[in-house]
């Protein structure tokens, strides 16, 4: 079948070409011949006017076009399953499958854990490939086609459908030989005297933490700035720095330097939610399904631990 003069039977093939990145691979999962792939391969190249995979040593690499070709071709190939009620099988237990996911590096040490145990124990040869949360994720129109899932802070209009992951509260991190710290506590004019070291996620991103400050009358006297939460604890060591940060990550850094302490806020709770985004016609496929599953499994583990604000 054609339309607009392609052949529609390409769609398939082309979708696991650029996938795999690889013709014998892509010929394996679709049991077809070498031969058959590549002239496959042959006709797509003359079809787009573009190379698609090119040989890097003794691999294949997509070209620019194909990596932003295949968001597309996936999302092309679940709308037509979808219309024509027509599911692919997903039997974790088999599939060889990677999963592509954004999250900060905060996020990253909160649900890799209990994340990787779960899909190992289920599907061994499912990969999850996880990349930083760019700043322009949240005006971005592709994300969610580049993306399986985005973990990300509710509430900050990030695109696609949502479901929560896990809630926690904002602490302070300081090196246990700070000046001011007496008997564990520090205090508002203590937070107005010492600098501070914040973390930074894009141009005009105001977070809970500097509305709670503007709140308080209290310009911190900031002297440092890193991407994200993570680097924080590297920085405070050793100075006077105070850093606000997520407590689970917080008491997890603590836990592992004994020169670190954190330490209760002398202000009203600052909430953090956390959950994870999705293009809503990734649930018309069973392997998105099953992943989803996953997450909020990990949710589920994540509210009967023992952690901050769950």
């Amino acid at each position: 079948m054609a339309l607009g003069g392609t052949d529609l039977n390409l769609l398939l093939p082309l979708k696991v070409l650029l996938e795999e990145g690889n013709v014998t691979r892509a010929g394996l999962r679709l049991e077809l011949s070498q031969p058959a792939m590549s002239a496959a391969l042959a006709r797509l190249r003359r079809r787009f006017d573009d190379e698609l995979l090119v040989r890097t040593g003794r691999d294949y690499e997509l070209t620019p076009f194909a990596r932003d070709l295949l968001p597309e071709v996936q999302r092309a190939l679940r709308l037509m399953g979808s219309a024509l009620h027509l599911e692919d099988e997903f039997d974790p237990a088999t599939a060889q499958r990677e999963f592509r996911l954004a999250m900060s590096d905060y996020a990253i040490s909160v649900v890799h854990e209990p994340l990787v145990r779960m899909v190992e124990a289920q599907a061994p040869g499912v990969r999850l490939a996880i990349d930083g949360l760019s700043p322009q994720a949240r005006q971005s129109e592709r994300v969610l086609l580049e993306y399986d899932a985005l973990i990300a802070p509710l509430g900050f209009g990030f695109p696609g459908r949502s479901r929560p992951l896990w809630r926690d509260r904002m602490v302070l991190l300081v090196d246990r030989r700070n000046r001011c710290l007496r008997d564990g506590a520090l205090s508002l004019a203590d937070l107005a005297e010492l600098p501070h070291a914040t973390a930074e996620f894009g141009p005009g991103v105001l977070t809970p933490v500097d509305r709670v400050f503007g709140e308080l009358g209290i310009e911190r006297r900031v002297t440092l700035q890193v991407y994200g939460f993570l680097p924080l604890a590297f920085v405070v060591t050793g100075t006077d720095l105070v850093a606000v940060v997520p407590e689970r990550l917080a008491r997890l850094q603590a836990r592992g330097h004994a020169d670190l302490t954190v330490v209760e806020p002398p202000f009203d709770d600052v909430v953090l939610a956390e959950g994870y985004w999705f293009a809503p016609d990734r649930l018309s496929d069973p392997a998105h399904r099953w992943l989803f599953g996953r997450l909020d499994a990990v949710r589920e583990q994540l509210s009967t631990a023992s952690g901050p604000g769950s």
